[in-house]
């Protein structure tokens, strides 16, 4: 995979978060380590991009994250 910037990755993440997906499922459709995954999860969680929902234990892109993805 080529170079990437860090918004690309922001709009990767929150695509393959768009209804509900788990952090593995995540990973594997941004292509990211986990350890780069976790630090972008952190970043939109603050940024309310993203939103953890705890009973299903999934991430789910927030309505200022799809504007995001609108903009890009």
């Amino acid at each position: 995979m080529k170079y990437r910037s860090s918004t690309e990755i922001v709009a990767m993440i929150l695509d393959a978060a768009n209804g509900g997906e788990t952090k593995t499922k995540i990973m594997y459709k941004a292509y990211l380590s986990y350890l780069q995954l976790k630090e972008y999860l952190s970043v939109l969680i603050e940024n309310n991009l993203l939103e953890y929902i705890d009973r299903t234990q999934t991430f789910k892109t927030t309505e200022k994250g799809l504007f995001f993805l609108k903009m890009h």
